[in-house]
């Protein structure tokens, strides 16, 4: 036999055995995407825990740290009575800026959970409300420069319809007697005297002050807050032609509450203007008239 033709025999023989070794063995499963998905969700619950405290801790005026952060606490909604205690926790330890910036966080989830139907964060919200109100702007005055956030994020979560208006009402009496901020709580204790009039050290690490029943901000933390402040000034103006959900009719209900009612100082205003575009219609049709005699 020709040395090619042995050659050519030898190939073909070990082709033929590697075919039929595949055929003989078993195909490997391919996971399901459900698979992949639950490696993904098997996350410790103490983890996942503490990933979203410090999503809670590092939050900021940006919106991308707040959508990312409601976005984790989506992805793990299986344990959402867990992070919702997060939340609470967080309002309670942390100081006045990140409690505010949590509770701009709180619109933006309850915002987001229900577009994607989980409707239990919106609950838990609904139902400690006021243990978040006072959290952020507690009675004891701490957290005065609280109060303006807290009433712009229960008006955003009232047009949302996620609370209800008389809710947010007897919240709104309750925070007048917390809207007492002395012009001392937002200066630096750098800049100011101690209690026996010396000025404090450069060096010294500035810490917090009770002053009147509230706390005087160092100026890290009111620097902090003016950028943050300043942040959302920005993207408010972006947004504010947004139209809530619900189309015309909620902005007709809108519209028709804050419309006061007919008096008879409309009727002769509603006169006077009459009588206004009447002279003015009778003095451009004889300034026509003029124009085409001349």
């Amino acid at each position: 036999m020709h040395p090619y033709q042995a050659h050519q025999g030898r190939k073909s023989s070990l082709i033929a055995n590697a075919t039929n070794s595949k055929q003989k063995s078993p195909a490997a499963p391919i996971p399901e995407r459900s698979y992949f998905e639950a490696s993904r969700r098997s996350m410790d619950p103490f983890e996942v825990r503490i990933r979203f405290t410090q999503y809670l801790q590092h939050l900021n005026a940006s919106v991308t740290s707040a959508n990312k952060t409601a976005q984790y606490a989506l992805k793990y909604r299986d344990m959402d009575e867990d992070l919702h205690s997060c939340i609470l926790e967080q309002l309670e330890r942390n100081s006045m800026n990140n409690r505010a910036n949590i509770m701009y966080f709180i619109e933006i989830l309850c915002d987001m959970a229900s577009r994607e139907g989980h409707q239990d964060y919106v609950r838990m919200i609904q139902r400690d409300i006021l243990r978040v109100v006072d959290a952020v702007a507690p009675e004891d005055g701490s957290g005065a420069a609280n109060v303006k956030v807290v009433r712009k994020v229960l008006q955003g979560l009232q047009q949302k319809s996620f609370l209800l208006a008389q809710t947010v009402t007897e919240i709104e009496e309750c925070l007048k007697e917390r809207d007492t901020l002395p012009d001392t709580l937002m200066s630096s204790p750098t800049a100011d005297g101690d209690t026996n009039g010396n000025l404090a050290s450069q060096n010294a690490t500035p810490r917090p002050a009770k002053i009147n029943g509230g706390v005087r901000l160092d100026k890290k933390q009111i620097e902090q807050r003016i950028e943050e402040d300043r942040e959302r000034h920005k993207r408010l103006r972006e947004h504010i032609w947004a139209v809530p959900v619900g189309g015309h009719e909620v902005e007709f209900e809108k519209l028709w509450e804050e419309t006061s009612d007919l008096g008879e100082d409309d009727g002769i205003l509603y006169e006077e203007e009459a009588m206004e575009r009447k002279e003015a219609g009778k003095e451009w049709r004889e300034e026509q008239r003029n124009r085409l005699d001349g």
